[in-house]
Formats: structure tokens, C-alpha cells, sequence
């Protein structure tokens, strides 16, 4: 039997390694390719069963034509999000598998540590001392214990930095369109999560609806001092917005493991280079402001779960003709569309089916 052929773009280090190991006994024929997926890139791909991409990939309705004139039957996502993929026109195309969970505790400990790292002046001091200054001047935090955070998302991440909170004895409020059943969260309308929060943490996808649901009227509503922590999706925020925020002293810290035009700059070594985008060198150049490149999932755990479920994902495709971690478009906020999810989302033979059908599921 010959080898399923799998083609990895956008791949790192951490990624070979980890998928190296996870492809025990060789059982399928990998190539990594550093560079991106992009419409200049497919051809890379030509002969694979199937393309493994990241967060960064452009997978737009060129790119899945072409994949889908080279035979390949499967985009495997080896993270949560697809806000990258164009769900829908893949349908009756080509299918789209993910990882669902590799690590909760991953993001939403990293998400803590750049909390305490921002109101604690942690940043500071390590240089300073680095230095030799042992100066306390300007390094006043405050405490965690007795302040409202408000966590916007509360799914397995958002549950579990809702937990690590409580933790440290503040008061947290939640937001959720699809609140989490049998729970004992205080879920609240958004405008009051703006209004009360003295820190507000985002751990929720990006969709149409939800693009820059921090922009200048909801900064607006926020608490004076105010600190944002987003270890979810860049686009979430208006940077431009967010910029002004912190330049009126209105948001008084920021947090950022995302960056809403990161593809173009996180996953890549631009020291030696000029950073041409202005706008995310003045949010570095802010003293009050922490940017970490995307790397909140960097765990040795989660690296191994993504891994391991990725091939899991593909093998299960190529042997069942569907994987219960297929993406299907006509799942609102990835709940649940009314299939069972024991068959592929559309037909094998890759004609979609009627108008009238597709709007039941």
C-alpha cells in the first residue's frame, strides 16, 4: 500500500521535530516546506494526498481551486482556528480537518504570564538588572487579588484562565454568545464586561461579526487604566483604535500574543532588517505595551497533541472518508450544524448537494 503524501507549509523547527516523532515508523511521507501557503506556493504541493498549514496560510478561493485541480482532498489545519480558510468555498471542493484542543492550559497560562509580567514590570527589571540597575523607580504594580477581569469566550481556554483568575482571588465576569451550560461562570452582557473589567482577556475565535469588537466606542466604555490581553485572534482589535487608546491614557496596558497583520512579520527573524509596518512598531516602541509572537500554544504538550491529532485527523480521512474533527461551515461558531459527523461533510464524489438540503443540516 503506498504512503499517504502529506505537504507541511509554514513549517518551523518545533514543528519537524515534533511531527517527526508523532510519524512513527514513517507511516506517512511528509515534506516540509518553510515558505507560506499562498497561490505562488500551491504547486508546491502537486502529487500530495493532502496540505498540512498554520494559522498564517492563506487558504482563499484560488488557492483551494488549485488544490482541488491537483486531487489534493484535504487542507489539515494543525491549530484551533480557520479563520484563514474560506470554510465555504471549500465546501463540495475539498475537505478541512483541525485540532480543536492541543493545550488549554498552554494559552491561557501565557495569557497570566503576560499579565503578571505587564502590571508586576517584570520586562523592566530584567533589563534593569541586566544592567546592573537596581533602581525601583517607576516599577509600582498593583495587585490581582480584588480586581474584575472580564473574559470574553469561555471555552476550554477561556474556562481555564477564568480558573487560574479565581485563583488569585479576582472577581471575573464573562461573556459568551453560546454561554457554557451547567457551569457556575457569571456571564454578563458585553457592554458591562467594557464597563467593569479592570483587565479584559479575549480567548474567543474570529468571526465577520465579532472583527474589531474593540475599536474606539467600546475603549470608550472602558474602565480609565484599563489592560487588554489578547492570546486569541489579532483582528479582534482595531490596532489603530487600540493605539489611540493607550496615547490618551485610556487603556492603560496591552497585552498582545496576536496582531491583527502578523502574517506578514510573527514566525520570522526581521532583526537585522527595517520594520515597514509603522504601526506595530509604535505599539512596540510603547512602554506599555508587551507583544509575544504568536507563541502562547508553545508548549512541549501542546506541540505533541497537535501533532498527534493532526495525523490522527488525516489518517482517519483517508481511511473512513471523514473525521470527527472535519470543519463544516454550516456550524454556527463551531457548534454543532445537525450532522452526526460520521461522514464527511459533503458527498465522496464532490458535488454539492441541493440548496435546499444544505440548509437543514
Amino acid at each position: 500500500m503506498n504512503k499517504l503524501k502529506i505537504t507541511f507549509f509554514d513549517a518551523k523547527d518545533y514543528d519537524r521535530d515534533s511531527f517527526v516523532r508523532a510519524n512513527s515508523e514513517d507511516r506517512l511521507e511528509i515534506n516540509f516546506f518553510e515558505t507560506r501557503l499562498s497561490e505562488d506556493t500551491c504547486r508546491l504541493a502537486e502529487g500530495a494526498d493532502a496540505v498540512c498549514v498554520f494559522v498564517n496560510d492563506d487558504i482563499n478561493s484560488r488557492v483551494i481551486d488549485i488544490l482541488a485541480e491537483m486531487k489534493i482532498k484535504l487542507i489539515a489545519l494543525r491549530c484551533a482556528g480557520y479563520n484563514n480558510v474560506d470554510v465555504e468555498y471549500a465546501y463540495g471542493k475539498i475537505h478541512v480537518v483541525r485540532v480543536p484542543a492541543y493545550s488549554p492550559y498552554a494559552v491561557a497560562e501565557h495569557a497570566m504570564a503576560l499579565l503578571l509580567t505587564s502590571v508586576r514590570r517584570i520586562h523592566k527589571a530584567y533589563i534593569r538588572t541586566r544592567d546592573f540597575n537596581f533602581s525601583l523607580n517607576g516599577l509600582t504594580g498593583f495587585d490581582l487579588h480584588g480586581k474584575t477581569a472580564g473574559v470574553i469566550g469561555t471555552g476550554k481556554i477561556g474556562r481555564v484562565f477564568i480558573d487560574i483568575c479565581k485563583g488569585f482571588g479576582m472577581n471575573v465576569i464573562a461573556y459568551d454568545k453560546y454561554p457554557a451550560a451547567g457551569t457556575e461562570i457569571n456571564y454578563v452582557p458585553l457592554d458591562e464586561i467594557w464597563e467593569k473589567s479592570d483587565i479584559i482577556s479575549f480567548h474567543c475565535p474570529l468571526t465577520d461579526e465579532n472583527r474589531h469588537m474593540v475599536n474606539a466606542a467600546s475603549i470608550a466604555k472602558m474602565k480609565k487604566g484599563v489592560v487588554l490581553l489578547n492570546t486569541s485572534r489579532g483582528a479582534l482589535i482595531d490596532t489603530e483604535a487600540l493605539v489611540e487608546g493607550i496615547k490618551l491614557r485610556k487603556v492603560g496596558a496591552a497585552c498582545l500574543d496576536v496582531y491583527e497583520e502578523e502574517s506578514n512579520v510573527f514566525f520570522h527573524d526581521y532583526s537585522n532588517h527595517i520594520v515597514e509596518d509603522d504601526t506595530l512598531a509604535r505599539l512596540i516602541s510603547m512602554p506599555n505595551v508587551i507583544v509575544t509572537s504568536h507563541q502562547a500554544f508553545l508548549t512541549e504538550e501542546a506541540l505533541k497533541n497537535i501533532a498527534d491529532t493532526t495525523l490522527e485527523n488525516i489518517e482517519e480521512f483517508f481511511a473512513n472518508g471523514y473525521s470527527k474533527n472535519e470543519v463544516c461551515y454550516k456550524c454556527p461558531e463551531v457548534k454543532t450544524c445537525g450532522q452526526e459527523h460520521n461522514k464527511g461533510c459533503f458527498n465522496a464524489t464532490g458535488v454539492k448537494t441541493e440548496e435546499k438540503d444544505r440548509n437543514t443540516f
